[in-house]
């Protein structure tokens, strides 16, 4: 249920609907705008008799079902677009944030060039695995603990965020403690006992889309980690799979559209996984800006050819540097498409 208070309604009036919709077993959420509360209520009871009692209650202008089985991250339940601020850049408002770097943090050499290069072609976040989900056994797993040191010695000289890969839930603390956003993989979008953790960590999320998942089941995921504490969330779509094989994946790029119209969470493109080509991840890129993406994530390696993980898909950094330049002419057009909300 969304309550929506009146315009001045009191603390008290506001704490008495809170209590009244615990007294109904619900959760409470509560959103502070600038002119209104709103407030959230999620659960099992019984909805009709809470909504009555909701609407006698004073300072009330409204009390209604929310229809979507993912309630916090709906719009129905927040209709303004949320913006993720994270060290100085805000993802989803007006600026068009990239994340780049490498798939593997490989050695501190490797992820302080990256760093750099990206930094100086307009990045502002740094992307670097340490703990990394093979498919195979015995493909390199990452650094663990010593890439996440070598991410904050990059963060240190370069200024940039970093977000970095969580795969357990036993990790979250030790993760939180190095990276700025913890990215969740599409390998464990649905790894619930994760999410759950994440819903209590105070870093912002990013959910990538699994391999074979639904939006729907998408935005339940993100709904796991909001219901538990967590609203900064970035949704990615980064491809599925189907039938083609020409690429690695195939990007769904109408996702991007349909998550804006669905939530109000902040979506960007990954055009590095749903391609699996370096020359098709600028062309995919441009169609992130063009379909409004608030954002893109891409893997770039000082040399991809030596690469540990998905050099086939990595741009070179003088690669990413022109890409970030020819994304620049169709910013313009991107600033000009945003909603004026974006820019307050």
């Amino acid at each position: 249920m969304i309550i929506s208070m009146k315009k001045g309604a009191t603390q008290q009036e506001i704490e008495h609907v809170c209590q009244r919709i615990r007294e109904f077993g619900y959760k409470v959420h509560s959103i502070q705008g600038e002119e209104r509360v709103v407030i959230g209520a999620v659960g099992i009871g019984d909805v009709t008799a809470c909504l009555e009692s909701l609407e006698a209650a004073p300072g009330v202008e409204s009390a209604v079902r929310i229809s979507s089985p993912y309630k916090f991250v709906s719009r129905e339940f927040k209709p303004e677009s949320s913006r993720i601020r994270v060290n100085g850049a805000e993802i989803g408002g007006n600026e068009f944030v990239v994340m780049a770097g490498p798939c593997s943090v490989e050695n501190e050499r490797q992820i302080l060039t990256a760093a750099e290069g990206v930094a100086r072609a307009g990045a502002k976040i740094l992307r670097g695995g340490a703990f990394k989900p093979r498919t195979s056994p015995y493909d390199f797993q990452g650094l663990e603990l010593e890439g996440l040191k070598l991410l904050a010695k990059a963060r240190q000289a370069t200024g940039l965020a970093i977000v970095t890969e969580i795969m357990s839930d036993g990790d979250v603390e030790l993760v939180a403690e190095y990276a700025d956003i913890l990215q969740v993989g599409a390998r464990n979008m649905q790894n619930f006992a994760l999410l759950k953790t994440l819903g209590k960590c105070p870093r912002p999320i990013l959910l990538k889309r699994g391999m074979s998942s639904t939006v729907k089941e998408l935005l339940m995921s993100a709904e796991y980690i909001t219901a538990h504490g967590n609203a900064n969330i970035i949704l990615c779509e980064r491809g599925i799979r189907t039938f083609e094989t020409a690429t690695r994946n195939t990007c769904d790029i109408t996702a991007v559209a349909v998550l804006h119209e669905l939530t109000h969470l902040p979506v960007i493109l990954d055009p590095s996984h749903a391609t699996g080509k370096r020359s098709l991840v600028p062309a995919l890129a441009r169609a992130a800006v063009a379909i409004g993406s608030d954002g893109l994530i891409v893997e770039v390696h000082p040399e991809p050819e030596k690469a540990l993980s998905d050099g086939a898909q990595s741009l070179s950094i003088p690669e990413f540097a022109a890409l970030m330049a020819d994304l620049n002419l169709y910013l313009e057009l991107w600033k000009a498409s945003r909603p004026a909300a974006a820019f307050a």
